[in-house]
């Protein structure tokens, strides 16, 4: 699938999204339900790994999102956060970063003192009223998920009349309410494993290519998620290879970024399914 030229303002620098781009995680908690960096040497290795391996950016989370994760203060959320910037930054001073929070403070603290420049935020602005005025007001580009709920229950907010009549409806929503702010850099996640069963996992990237009729660039994480080794009957260690397999159908369903735990994996998919669109012109 040949990609619209979509490009992202990132403190004033722009990223072209013509090719697809790959979003390093690194999880600055103790309590993530894949991989965790908890001390500094840990982090510094993750990001200059990821780096190494052809990341474009790299995705810092202080509070775990996990169903059913346990509520970490907004305090130790940014503590962690700062932390992770700040190693990043002294090794990789150019390298792009997200914060991925749904607290407006901690987002405003990191893209006005910490040079990040993209707010990843799980709930879509629907965990803190706060957070599209805060977006609009620091000029970062902004993740847009899906998702109802909060981490603690969203596995019971399951109910949908027509899932992807209703996952366009809340973003078409969003999306006015963040362009009425001057909002314009603008991603779409449509949250896989957030407030959706297995089946409707399936459903969701089956019809991913749905979300294109949004005119957004389109991010996914699938990264070991519970969709993958539940469906194996296995562990989130062991999912690297069902991992890749999703990315690579979403990028042949129009993804551009693709947030993940390993990067060369990714990168390696990215390099595929542009040769293979390439061949087909």
């Amino acid at each position: 699938m040949s990609l619209p030229a979509y490009t992202l303002n990132l403190n004033g620098r722009l990223m072209d999204l013509s090719t697809p781009r790959v979003m390093a995680i690194i999880n600055a908690t103790p309590d993530s339900f894949y991989t965790s960096c908890t001390s500094d040497q840990d982090i510094v290795r993750c990001a200059v790994q990821a780096a190494a391996d052809g990341a474009d950016i790299i995705d810092i989370g202080g509070c775990s999102t996990r169903p059913g994760a346990d509520e970490v203060s907004a305090e130790e959320e940014l503590r962690r956060c700062i932390r992770a910037a700040e190693l990043i930054r002294r090794e990789l001073p150019d390298m792009p970063l997200s914060v991925d929070t749904f607290r407006a403070d901690v987002a405003r603290r990191m893209v006005e003192d910490y040079g990040v420049s993209i707010i990843n935020d799980i709930s879509g602005g629907t965990m803190d009223e706060q957070m599209f005025q805060t977006v609009a007001d620091t000029g970062a580009a902004y993740i847009l998920m899906h998702m109802r709920g909060t981490p603690q229950t969203m596995q019971q907010c399951t109910d949908y009349d027509d899932l992807m009549a209703d996952i366009i409806d809340f973003m078409q929503q969003r999306v006015y309410q963040l362009k009425q702010l001057g909002v314009h850099d603008i991603i779409i996640d449509p949250g896989f494993g957030f407030a959706k069963t297995l089946e409707q996992n399936y459903e969701l990237l089956n019809k991913m290519h749905y979300l294109h009729e949004l005119h957004l660039p389109l991010l996914a994480g699938l990264s070991h998620k519970s969709m993958l080794y539940r469906l194996l009957q296995t562990t989130p260690d062991q999912t690297l290879n069902a991992t890749t397999v999703v990315n690579t159908i979403a990028l042949m369903k129009g993804a551009h970024i693709l947030r993940v735990h390993e990067v060369r994996p990714a990168v390696e998919a990215v390099s595929i399914i542009r040769k293979l669109n390439q061949s087909s012109c």
